[in-house]
């Protein structure tokens, strides 16, 4: 069978990472991540990567005490930075070739994000993993995963979350809440939907980006989605 996706961006929140108490980087779960990566990447897909950082710092608990926006996501930035590389050991140690790729400069550890770099890896077969969000304040790395897909030309941009989808309500509060396999992009921004910010919403409505959210920790998801089965909710034109 042939995957149905060439190259994909897959957005994962920094809890992705987390240990107990969803706080600080796990090994364990990087080798999680990795594995569901290398997964996709057996299938022959291109496979980039934006993760947030949440586990190490959340700029509210700054904003609370006085902080500066955009001192408290700067912070976040080199959060993610550090997440990235915990991912991308977790992958170089099962043969998979990886480069971070930073939009805040920091040579010693990652390579700076350059566009055509970036591409030019996924064509030689690598993961790219993207740190530092936008490199900008006031933007979430959700808004980064929108951008960089489609600066990449990502045929889809995949938000990996812990629920199987959208739904019109918390399926955690309302067992009768209704899962979307489809949302267009408008009702999306309508719902306020917390799964994705609006800009990222705005941005990949705009540039005709489709957007997949799932459930990382579901089995082979994430498999069948790149398959083409349907899987999650699919947000779309």
């Amino acid at each position: 069978m042939t995957a149905k996706y060439h190259r994909i961006l897959l957005k994962l929140g920094g809890e992705a990472l987390a240990g107990p108490g969803g706080y600080g980087i796990s090994p364990e779960q990087a080798d999680f991540v990795a594995n569901k990566v290398k997964a996709v990447k057996d299938l022959g897909v291109e496979v980039a990567l934006v993760i947030g950082g949440g586990n190490l710092w959340r700029g509210r608990a700054g904003l609370r005490h006085g902080m500066e926006r955009a001192t408290a996501d700067y912070i976040g930035m080199i959060g993610t930075v550090m997440n990235a590389l915990a991912l991308q050991d977790a992958l170089e140690r099962m043969g998979i070739v990886t480069r971070a790729l930073s939009a805040i400069e920091m040579r010693a550890v990652a390579e700076p994000y350059i566009r055509r770099r970036a591409i030019r890896h996924l064509e030689k077969g690598r993961v790219v993993i993207f740190a530092g969000g936008t490199g900008n304040p006031y933007f979430t790395t959700d808004t980064a995963g929108a951008l960089r897909a489609m600066e990449i030309d990502a045929d889809v941009l995949v938000k990996a979350t812990k629920v199987d989808g959208v739904y019109d309500d918390d399926p955690q509060k309302n067992p009768d809440a209704r899962k979307f396999d489809y949302l267009p992009y408008i009702e999306a921004l309508n719902r306020q939907l917390k799964v994705l910010d609006a800009t990222a919403i705005s941005l990949c409505m705009d540039n005709s980006l489709p957007i997949l959210v799932l459930n990382l920790w579901q089995a082979d998801d994430l498999i069948r989605a790149v398959m083409g089965e349907t899987v999650g909710t699919t947000i779309g034109k």
